[in-house]
Parts: structure tokens; sequence; C-alpha cells
């Protein structure tokens, strides 16, 4: 996870990566669909920086 996020998404970034293990999917490919999913989120609600 990035530096500066939440505990909240932490534990939202685990909850995904272990579906996506659940589902087959190898723990790399989770552990990348999982942070970038985690990412767009934080990035829609306005919780990273933006570039001017």
């Amino acid at each position: 996870m990035p530096a500066g996020s939440s505990k909240k998404r932490e534990r939202q970034y685990e909850h995904i990566k272990d579906s996506y293990e659940d589902r087959g999917v190898s723990k790399g490919e989770a552990e990348e669909r999982a942070a970038r999913t985690v990412n767009k989120q934080r990035r829609e609600s306005g919780e990273t920086k933006k570039k001017r």
C-alpha cells in the first residue's frame, strides 16, 4: 500500500486481495489488482494529492 494510506484502506486492500486469491488468482496478480482497486477508490474520493 502507498505511504499515507489509512487503516481502513489497508483492511480494504487485504480483503480484496484475499478475495482474488480465493478465486484462484495468483498472489502477485491479486496484490496488483487489490492495490489498483484501492488506489482508484482513494483517487475518486479525493484522498490523494492532485497534480497541478
